[in-house]
């Protein structure tokens, strides 16, 4: 079995790595090692992603992932054009800040708040909402969103937060709502979408 030696690697890498192996033609199975609970369940995240089965074990401190390749039954739609058609109504929206437009402070954090809950009683709402930099802010503790948030997950809106944005403003432990990820699933969710909006 192929060992992919991910300890001490920040994300996105473990991801990359083990995608990159997985790439290959000959690729069966693989050992991923990592050292942190984020990046295992990126790897994690990612094996879904590429209908690999998984399982994991928590040893001395490590994450070892054994992944192989297969599929998975839970396969929601085999139409392509019914994906397509989906992608192309439900949008990914990449919200960069915790403000909306450019100008004062108070009006943009206030338009913002607006924006997020107006969007949740939308007719076709978002496939992905993701988080970077100051956006972030808006999925954790103190955010005046996180109840509209919470609604769109609810009703099956895939809600990402930045990592390393998380990490920059110490706000990890206070995440509340959807999930961490990292810039490399953020860029494949974005190229698969049909359309991407950036706030």
């Amino acid at each position: 079995m192929n060992v992919i030696d991910c300890k001490g690697l920040a994300c996105p890498m473990p991801v990359i790595k083990t995608k990159k192996y997985f790439d290959l033609e000959d690729a069966k199975e693989a050992l991923v090692i990592v050292d942190n609970e984020v990046a295992k369940d990126n790897v994690l995240r990612l094996a879904k992603g590429i209908n690999l089965n998984s399982s994991f074990i928590e040893e001395d401190g490590l994450y070892k992932i054994q992944l192989s390749k297969g599929e998975f039954s839970n396969v929601q739609a085999t139409n392509s054009d019914e994906i397509v058609e989906y992608r192309t109504l439900a949008p990914t929206i990449l919200v960069s800040s915790n403000l909306l437009g450019n100008g004062d402070d108070r009006l943009g954090e206030t338009l913002m708040k607006v924006y997020i809950n107006t969007l949740a009683e939308a007719e076709i709402l978002p496939e992905n909402l993701m988080f970077i930099n100051g956006g972030v802010k808006l999925t954790c503790t103190g955010s005046d969103v996180l109840d509209s948030l919470t609604l769109m997950k609810e009703k099956g809106v895939n809600i990402i937060s930045c990592g390393a944005c998380l990490d920059f403003y110490n706000l990890k432990e206070e995440l509340k709502i959807g999930e961490i990820g990292n810039m490399y699933q953020i860029i494949d969710l974005m190229n698969k979408s049909g359309n991407t909006i950036k706030l």
